[in-house]
């Protein structure tokens, strides 16, 4: 990572989002890099929640056993493992044997969405979370997660939009909170336009975070764009003086 980059986006970021929280960054890896390495069954066994220490400024490194959900590993990818009778699991269940979750309404729906599901397989056998100050030069970043609030999203969400020709430079696709973190803006990264992924609508993950917050991720090279754009773009205007104001009375 260049390190004037990365102090130059925690300038601007306190200088248009006040004390807002900064963001989280992933990149995999061949070795924990260092960093502590999380065993098996002492976080949370959702992702998302997990990461609330890295949310903190504590670094974590995850391999494969360091994930109790099987979803999480799938959604890391370290396994494309899926749980026997996952499309009733989504759906209604199987009565006196499985509780459903309900997200879809029928298990051929969930058959039918499972065919257009993004899968990968991790390109190394770790995945480092940091926050963005904790990053080193060595680091090279993948995807940046912001965790924030309506106000701060607004923002991102704008951003992102900036430089585009089309409207849907940002999407918000169906999937679990780790899916959304991970996987759909990781796979991103390769796309012509790479856009940003709005999420955190799971109700299985939401527990893990405020009640107030959604996350938005995005791509490094996109985000690199973004933070270029920054100071010639609406955050300059007394439009988003008002909001930035509203944001540090809430921050």
């Amino acid at each position: 990572m260049d390190l004037i980059i990365k102090e130059k986006f925690i300038k601007l970021w306190s200088k248009y989002f006040g004390a807002a929280e900064l963001p989280v960054v992933f990149y995999y890896g061949h070795s924990s890099d260092g960093v502590e390495l999380v065993k098996p069954g002492t976080q949370p066994r959702c992702l998302v929640g997990a990461l609330a220490r890295v949310r903190q400024g504590h670094s974590l490194a995850f391999g494969a056993a360091s994930i109790g959900c099987p979803g999480g590993k799938r959604y890391t990818g370290f396994s494309q493992e899926i749980r026997p009778d996952f499309e009733y699991f989504l759906s209604c269940g199987l009565p006196g044997k499985l509780e459903g979750e309900r997200y879809k309404k029928t298990p051929e729906l969930v058959r039918q969405i499972m065919k257009t599901w993004p899968r990968f397989e991790a390109p190394g056998p770790y995945i480092v979370f940091k926050r963005w100050d904790k990053l080193a030069a060595g680091d090279e970043p993948e995807v940046v997660i912001f965790f924030n609030q309506p106000d701060i999203l607004a923002g991102l969400f704008t951003l992102a939009n900036f430089d585009e020709p089309h409207p849907e430079a940002v999407v918000a696709p169906m999937g679990s909170g780790c899916a959304s973190i991970v996987t759909y803006p990781y796979l991103e990264k390769y796309a012509d336009r790479p856009r940003a992924i709005l999420g955190l609508f799971d109700p299985s993950a939401r527990p893990y975070i405020g009640h107030n917050e959604l996350s938005l991720a995005v791509p490094l090279n996109k985000f690199m764009r973004m933070v270029e754009n920054i100071e010639e773009s609406f955050l300059i205007t007394p439009t988003w003086e008002k909001i930035r104001a509203r944001i540090e009375t809430r921050t």
